[in-house]
């Protein structure tokens, strides 16, 4: 452990886009940055299935003034999704941004903070202990800015959230104003062709109601870290599904495996299943009530029957 904010006292890294895997995804985006500055280490390729890739990489941002809701949604998703390696982008601004940086902390993660201000001007000031913490862990502090820019906050602020959308493959929204700054990083997602996801939230709480408005104008609506999982790993979880669906079809008896077999396989009638399985009446009629009564499966009427 270094001794507290050396980090900021060392040579500050400058790159342009193209010179990482990570942060060439920004060369498509509009007004693209010319250059980057970073304290850390700009997150790597990884090595999955022989395949060496861009790690995934999700966005959660939201209000500075955030509830006790959006904290705990921020902190678990961002936790649940540095558990499997995701690699955590957001602003380390007050609330919800400040909150995914620890939530991807406190999981072992990787996380990365996106600046409006130069590289060497931390802001929030008060949170130079968390961007010191962000680079003991292997992350990285970015900015467009370089250490004698003089930029307008107004502008820098909501400029950086298209660098935040544009690193990212998905970005959450947990909690916004009407007129919010993760809006902002939300159009530009749009505008990215990214997946945005909003946290609904109680109609009559201020800070819910950009989220609300976001999902009715289309974003998908977030309520577990499944949703973001599945699409960022659509193969391990078709896996985990084929897992689920043949553990589903295994019954307390022989008998009972090959009526949940059968149905899986499209078959419906009783007459059906008996003459695809064999099965006596008496054994069939036997199985099924059993099957029933255990809600392994639901009748259809007239003698179909369908998997639960």
């Amino acid at each position: 452990m270094s001794t507290p904010f050396s980090h900021f006292s060392t040579k500050i890294n400058q790159i342009t886009p193209l010179e990482t895997n990570f942060t060439e995804v920004l060369e498509s985006i509009a007004l693209k940055p010319k250059t980057l500055y970073f304290y850390g280490k700009i997150p790597e390729n990884v090595v999955k299935n022989d395949k060496n890739t861009r790690p995934k990489t999700v966005a959660i941002v939201g209000s500075r003034h955030n509830t006790k809701y959006g904290e705990e949604i921020a902190y678990n998703l961002a936790y649940e999704l540095s558990q499997h390696g995701v690699i955590i982008v957001s602003g380390l601004a007050f609330g919800i941004d400040s909150i995914a940086h620890r939530g991807c902390l406190d999981a072992g993660g990787i996380t990365v903070a996106i600046l409006g201000t130069p590289i060497n001007k931390i802001y929030p000031r008060n949170h130079l202990k968390l961007a010191e913490q962000i680079l003991e862990q292997n992350g990285s502090i970015i900015s467009e800015y370089s250490p004698e820019e003089k930029v307008d906050p107004h502008y820098s602020f909501l400029a950086r959230n298209r660098l935040i959308s544009g690193l990212s493959d998905i970005v959450v929204v947990v909690e916004a104003a009407e007129k919010s700054g993760s809006l902002n990083t939300a159009v530009h997602a749009l505008n990215q062709g990214k997946e945005v996801f909003a946290v609904p939230g109680n109609i009559t709480n201020p800070y819910s109601r950009g989220c609300n408005r976001l999902i009715k104008q289309g974003a998908s609506p977030y309520t577990e870290p499944k949703d973001i999982l599945e699409l960022l790993f659509p193969e391990e979880y078709l896996k985990k599904q084929r897992k689920l669906h043949q553990n589903n079809l295994i019954g307390d008896s022989d008998i009972e495996s090959l009526i949940l077999q059968a149905l899986f396989k499209g078959l419906r009638s009783g007459e059906e299943i008996m003459l695809e399985t064999h099965l006596p009446p008496e054994l069939f009629n036997e199985a099924i009530t059993m099957l029933e009564i255990k809600s392994r499966i639901r009748p259809l009427g007239m003698n179909n029957w369908s998997l639960i």
